[in-house]
């Protein structure tokens, strides 16, 4: 494959991808507590020095670069506003840490969507269904019909008894990777939130981290730039092709 073909191609690829994770993030736009995605572009070595035929910077034909790829896909863990909602289950933190829950599994996993509800056996549970695990572990226990209410810090009160709500935080958001349906699973110990930084709201959520406008450009520039490829490999093969007619019609 001719050489310019081969960097068109590498460069649609990576921007095929990097719309599917704008698409990815669009989608959850309306999903409480979500981080979005953020591809992370790099130049690529020729396909000589990626087979190690070849080495960087040997000053031949191969040393010219291949083009562009995504190399990672990071999460932005920054952007985070509030929505009252003023549904008693409802919970956001204001600040550092994650709610810890649950799998079915045994796993313990941290989220941002504190979007719980109360099941029937009077446990807090995610919307997928895990329990909100307290800070000693345990699950938490709801009598709904009884009055309960949340204390500065995220202390549940209900009939004189106080269940803290476990917080943790990891030594570094790189340190957590994405599992889905708003889950992260930590890579290294989790360290809890001490007591001065614990600052857990009632009847508030973590909007998603989502900007409409922001990935809407993002979009749109992808779509743009993926076009401008593909064109590029079109030219390029109607240009072989016509070497190839006039390499026949001459020998003809």
């Amino acid at each position: 494959m001719p050489y310019g073909m081969y960097i068109s191609a590498e460069g649609a690829q990576a921007q095929q991808q990097r719309l599917e994770v704008i698409a990815n993030n669009m989608a959850n736009m309306e999903t409480v507590g979500f981080k979005r995605d953020v591809p992370i572009f790099q130049s690529r070595f020729a396909q000589a020095i990626q087979q190690q035929s070849d080495y960087p910077h040997s000053g031949t034909q191969n040393d010219v670069g291949g083009g562009v790829k995504i190399i990672d896909v990071e999460t932005d863990f920054e952007s985070k506003s509030l929505r009252q909602t003023d549904i008693p289950t409802d919970f956001t933190v204001n600040g550092e840490g994650y709610f810890q829950v649950q799998a079915p599994d045994g796993n313990v996993f941290l989220t941002r969507a504190g979007n719980f509800t109360i099941d029937g056996n009077g446990r807090l549970i995610t919307q997928d269904d895990m329990p909100v695990l307290s800070t000693d572990g345990n699950e938490i226990l709801i009598d709904n019909t009884r009055r309960w209410e949340i204390y500065p810090g995220g202390n549940i009160v209900q009939d004189g008894e106080w269940t803290e709500i476990g917080l943790a935080k990891p030594q570094s958001n790189g340190d957590l990777v994405k599992m889905g349906n708003n889950l992260f699973r930590p890579l290294a110990p989790v360290a809890p939130v001490t007591e001065g930084e614990r600052d857990v709201r009632q009847g508030y959520l973590e909007q998603s981290g989502v900007n409409p406008t922001r990935e809407m450009m993002a979009m749109i520039e992808t779509s743009r730039a993926y076009e401008a490829n593909t064109r590029m490999i079109q030219h390029q093969d109607n240009m072989i092709s016509g070497l190839v007619n006039r390499l026949l019609s001459t020998r003809s």
